[in-house]
């Protein structure tokens, strides 16, 4: 346990330097350690989580004997199911997810041991073009905000109420119908399908709606709701 412990400390590390902006080329003799293998699993695939991706391919892991595979288990949900199953030894993701395993009342549960970003890295996506965005034009508007109790639709909820924004589904009335029915991988293809209003997407779905003339990106959710710990390297053992 302690070597799975130094290990995981070790990609902490590197998670670290990849956020400097330093690149740095992976030792010549990577090759001739004894190579620890990782499995991680992301919840999903963005330009969002470039950090991660910097540290890889720059070689920071082959560095401290550390060989990624990084799988997409799109959503929160997911990737606990991976990491608690063991099908992945770290789950990215956001922290909101070892807060529930934990409030089960388990022996074991997982624990967040470091942080990849500290905003939202999800844009409000309109079907109309608006230079002039303000958050009170969401009155009586409907939403599409993600999986219910997932960090990005509490984060968008947050940004409402900071915005003296009534939540509800009576938006004859000006309340926000923020619908958490449509599942995280499959907001972008809804919206642009027809559902909601608006759309809260990372990256690279809010461009690609951009582009097919679908909709448009109106306003920052992270630059809206500050600073938080919004997606998290998480561990589980049973040991």
């Amino acid at each position: 346990m302690f070597k799975k412990i130094s290990t995981l400390l070790a990609v902490a590390t590197s998670l670290a330097l990849s956020v400097t902006g330093c690149t740095k080329a992976a030792s010549s003799d990577a090759t001739d350690k004894d190579m620890t293998k990782l499995t991680v699993g992301e919840v999903t695939h963005s330009i969002f989580y470039a950090p991660q991706y910097a540290a890889i391919t720059q070689g920071f892991f082959d560095e401290e004997g550390i060989e990624i595979d990084l799988i997409n288990t799109q959503g929160a949900d997911k990737t606990m199911a991976a990491l608690l199953s063991g099908e992945v030894d770290i789950g990215l993701m956001g922290p909101e997810a070892s807060i529930y395993v934990y409030n089960k009342g388990n022996d074991n549960y997982a624990v967040n041991f470091a942080q990849l970003t500290q905003k939202d890295g999800s844009f409000l996506v309109s079907r109309e073009k608006n230079d002039n965005f303000s958050f009170d034009q969401l009155k009586g508007k409907e939403v599409l905000g993600g999986r219910k109790g997932g960090v990005p639709e509490m984060t968008l909820e947050y940004v409402l109420k900071k915005n003296n924004l009534t939540l509800g589904t009576n938006t004859k009335s000006g309340e926000v119908n923020v619908r958490t029915d449509v599942k995280f991988n499959v907001l972008s293809g809804s919206f642009a399908g027809g559902e909601g209003d608006y759309v809260a997407l990372f990256e690279p779905a809010a461009s690609e709606i951009e582009k097919q003339g679908k909709g448009y990106v109106v306003a920052s959710i992270g630059e809206a709701s500050g600073l938080i710990d919004y997606t998290t390297c998480l561990l589980y053992s049973s040991d």
